[in-house]
């Protein structure tokens, strides 16, 4: 079933009834609503009056939604997930934990070779220059010693939006979409991560110290075209946005996780193509499977 996402921008009181969220405000609580809670996927909490009982919090993660939190800024500043979401998850992360550097290096080549791949597809559908990026995805190294994904994602930038485009966090628009629409595939999959009974916080490639989800940011690579072309199909209907998202943007942005990917020639909303790529990847990691299923543009 695709789940819900809620995105709460103004001081709402969230709370648990009955196995559902409770939605009100103090100034009009007859405007109280509900939504059951296996329903959700994604909450949003942006406002920084909101109020969010703990009984409903654990119930959340009971179900394995991804809680986002954001900052002042009112971008995604944090996110709450379950510890405990998958009944073998022991085994899980015993075989997470001991897999060899080889395997860590080849599903890295797997993830780098899938993601340019999608790059230079993208790049073709949209009438740009996709084969320039051919010679990086064919023959990639294991662990990608030569950075091949570093070297094409230069291309693929200036390919997809102008010579003058850098790619950088607190860089122009539209990197502010891109920072929004990675946020939420980055909480899609760490949320699939914790379902298939995997740790996120081990990574097969990023290890920075202060990441609490490295292995999201590894497996979630070959998904960030399709965050790409459908922000660049926002900015062609809408136009570039403004430095501070506004409510209707992230309301578009809200949608990424039912966007449309294909799997072994079977359609799927990306939430639920997510839960297929890490159960192949817990497979990888078992021994079970040699790949990782990722979807194609």
């Amino acid at each position: 079933m695709l789940k819900k996402a809620l995105f709460f921008s103004t001081p709402f009181c969230l709370s648990l009834r009955n196995n559902q969220m409770i939605i009100n405000t103090k100034e009009m609580p007859e405007m109280q609503r509900s939504v059951p809670i296996e329903d959700i996927g994604f909450v949003i909490l942006e406002h920084q009056q909101t109020n969010i009982t703990l009984p409903l919090l654990n119930a959340l993660s009971d179900n394995n939604v991804a809680v986002i939190f954001c900052g002042d800024n009112f971008m995604p500043n944090a996110m709450l997930m379950n510890l405990d979401s998958n009944t073998t998850q022991g085994e899980s992360f015993r075989a997470q934990i001991d897999a060899s550097e080889p395997l860590k290096k080849g599903l890295w080549k797997q993830v780098v070779e899938a993601k340019i791949r999608n790059q230079a597809a993208l790049l073709n559908k949209l009438g740009k220059n996709g084969d320039r990026l051919k010679p990086y995805y064919t023959n990639v190294k294991s662990g990608d010693a030569d950075n091949r994904e570093g070297i094409a994602a230069k291309i693929y930038w200036n390919e997809l939006f102008g010579d003058g485009f850098v790619r950088h966090r607190e860089g122009a628009e539209p990197n502010n979409l891109l920072n929004y629409g990675y946020t939420l595939l980055r909480a899609a999959v760490a949320r699939a991560l914790m379902g298939s009974g995997l740790l996120p916080a081990l990574g097969v490639f990023h290890r920075n110290r202060y990441n609490a989800f490295p292995l999201a940011d590894d497996i979630m690579e070959p998904y960030r075209p399709f965050v790409d072309k459908y922000i660049f199909t926002l900015i062609q209907r809408k136009g570039m946005p403004q430095e501070e998202l506004s409510r209707d943007w992230k309301a578009e942005l809200l949608l990424i996780p039912t966007l449309d990917v294909v799997i072994g020639g079977k359609k799927s909303p990306l939430m639920v193509g997510v839960s297929q790529t890490t159960a192949s990847l817990y497979k990888c990691f078992s021994g079970e499977m040699r790949k990782i299923s990722y979807p194609e543009i």
